[in-house]
């Protein structure tokens, strides 16, 4: 029994594959694409899911869309109608849209679908779940809890902002849900636009950005935009807001409360900027934890399961688990759209067909997030040697000592291993690495590796084994959605840095593992686990035995405005275009100074910058 999820048509499209309710493959299309967010139908990752079952789609007795296009167009209408004449021009050019596709995606999805397989009558095999459902599902059945809160929020679905579930067993029932226009999402979005950020793209840097300012405008944010409830239920004042109707997220009104214009993209950024990210942040905060502590209260669950996009603040995420109202706090990993067609896919399952959920074993069901590509080791020899590089071949102990060397010795690493991860986050099977030990190391991998923002913060992993003796932290945090505090025993004296503000505050280590330790003393961390990946494991192991420390840091194997590489082939352009210095891709070591100079690839204006 083989039910396919596709989501599509907005942003981040992707394909999963369930085989009798068990997570087969799942992969988003701008992997194979190379276009960030690819919004077209996932014709590439959807074949990549029957490869990886040898299946063909004939054999799929359902595919399920992650939300329901009539809903979405009804919103469309009546948001236009609420506020005619405003908006025209924004309703003239999105109609003629609707009319030719969006309005009858029933009609597209089969049609793309009868391009891989026309022998079948897909429009009978087609479900369509509601946008907040496929979260909510994406989010519980996967958990490793037989019942739970769920809680999603986003920008917006059809209607929905956010959305209350209980989950039990083999079934999900949402109770509680916020309405479009009033969304904590689209706030985010508004300020990462008015930061000078690209929206669906930018909101990681303004929650990195947030750190180095004061939550000053918070009170202003509370006063004016968001009427934020005690239970967390909030509304937004529309007339500081152009979303609904205009081609920008904020308007003029938005500029006076906050004294000036947009910030044009790439302008330097000022303490302003990151005063307004820090208080954008603390009011998200503040309504995730009203949220959170009312919708326990009202359930007495003590099981909570996050997805959306919101759900990507790993910032928020943590202070919720530190809040402590629910005892334990599960994020899916891929809980922006991508994951919906996760999500659309179980709920076809369990839901629509009512079939049964395995129980809860304590561990969940997503196998690491792992649960793209892999190439076995002929093929990798075979694309490299294809492709110009020079290497070596090492048996499997002596790669990972030797890339343990290279590391300890402050080398910039791609490491390319085993299946690609599924979600915005690389965790060991897609990233670049590097000794977090270095105090020079943050700004080496921002600037000459993934030629970005310098102030953009890196993440830990760490043996889950070691993790409650570096961060304050006492669970696992396998997907990187939990921020924590590096320990008080790893950090270094306070009081450096005063005097200082901004980015300037960068300059001053912070801890023993000053690279992966925000101006706040905070880690976006991930505990590896040796059943999960047990390569990535084995490398930390090493690295831990040669320095002491059982840290890496970890970011994904891309440059700015680069999805996360996919192949043997995307791994080594990468290589080729930034001043990485090792590439460690299956049992092959691929040193840069080695490599023919004729290859060098000018990485750095490649991509749209994000």
């Amino acid at each position: 029994m083989y039910t396919l999820g596709l989501s599509a048509y907005y942003h981040d499209s992707a394909a999963c594959l369930l085989r009798g309710g068990e997570i087969v493959a799942a992969a988003q299309e701008e992997r194979f694409s190379r276009k960030k967010h690819d919004a077209r139908f996932p014709v590439n990752a959807l074949n990549y899911c029957l490869a990886e079952a040898g299946i063909a789609l004939a054999q799929v007795e359902q595919v399920a869309f992650y939300d329901k296009p009539f809903l979405k167009f009804e919103r469309l209408l009546e948001t236009y109608h609420a506020f005619a004449p405003r908006g025209f021009a924004s309703f003239r050019m999105a109609m003629p849209l609707w009319l030719r596709e969006k309005l009858f995606q029933k009609d597209l999805l089969a049609k793309e679908l009868k391009l891989i397989e026309p022998g079948v009558n897909w429009t009978e095999r087609l479900l369509f779940s509601e946008h907040h459902l496929s979260h909510a599902a994406s989010a519980f059945f996967p958990s490793p809890f037989d019942e739970a809160l769920v809680l999603t929020m986003d920008g917006v679905g059809e209607w929905t902002t956010t959305s209350a579930a209980i989950g039990r067993g083999n079934r999900l029932e949402i109770f509680k849900e916020i309405h479009f226009p009033h969304s904590l999402g689209l706030l985010y979005s508004a300020f990462t636009y008015y930061l000078g950020f690209k929206v669906n793209s930018g909101e990681y840097k303004v929650m990195g950005l947030a750190p180095y300012g004061e939550p000053k405008y918070a009170q202003t944010i509370l006063d004016h935009l968001v009427d934020l409830k005690p239970d967390g239920s909030y509304r937004l004042d529309q007339s500081y807001f152009d979303y609904c109707t205009g081609l920008t997220m904020t308007n003029a009104k938005f500029d006076t409360l906050f004294g000036a214009p947009r910030r044009k993209p790439e302008d330097p950024l000022t303490q302003r900027e990151m005063d307004l990210a820090a208080s954008l942040q603390a009011v998200t905060e503040e309504a995730v934890l009203r949220m959170t502590r009312a919708l326990h209260a009202e359930t007495g669950l003590d099981n909570l399961c996050l997805a959306g996009g919101v759900a990507l603040n790993c910032v928020a995420n943590g202070k919720v688990l530190r809040d402590g109202v629910f005892k334990h706090v599960w994020v899916q990993p891929a809980a922006g759209d991508a994951g919906g067609a996760l999500g659309a896919a179980l709920a076809a399952h369990h839901l629509f067909r009512e079939q049964p959920r395995v129980p809860g074993t304590g561990r969940d069901h997503m196998r690491g997030s792992y649960l793209g590509p892999v190439f076995e080791q002929g093929d990798i020899e075979a694309r490299l040697a294809q492709a110009g590089a020079k290497f070596s071949v090492l048996a499997d102990a002596e790669l990972v000592d030797r890339t343990a060397e290279l590391l300890a010795s402050e080398h910039v690493i791609g490491w390319f291993q085993g299946r690609m991860e599924f979600g915005p986050r690389a965790l060991g099977g897609r990233s670049i690495l590097g000794d977090p030990r270095s105090p020079q190391m943050q700004s080496v991998l921002n600037l000459k590796i993934k030629y970005r923002e310098s102030f953009r913060p890196f993440a830990p992993s760490v043996l889950h084994e070691h993790v409650a003796d570096w961060f304050d932290l006492d669970q696992d945090s396998p997907y990187m959605l939990i921020v924590a505090d590096v320990a008080e025993r790893h950090r270094l004296a306070s009081g450096a840095d005063q005097g200082l503000f901004g980015i300037e505050k960068l300059k001053v280590p912070r801890s023993a593992i000053p690279a992966v330790t925000h101006v706040d003393y905070s880690a976006r961390i991930q505990t590896v686990h040796a059943d999960t990946n047990p390569r990535y494991h084995a490398l930390i192991s090493h690295f831990h035995e040669k320095t002491g420390c059982p840290v890496l840091i970890n970011t994904s194997f891309n440059v700015r405005g680069e999805p996360i590489v996919c192949t043997p082939e995307d791994a080594f352009r990468c290589l080729m275009g930034t001043e990485m210095d090792a590439l460690v891709i299956g049992n092959c070591v691929l040193m840069k100074h080695e490599q023919d100079p004729k290859l060098v690839l000018d990485y750095k204006n490649a991509f749209e910058l994000d």
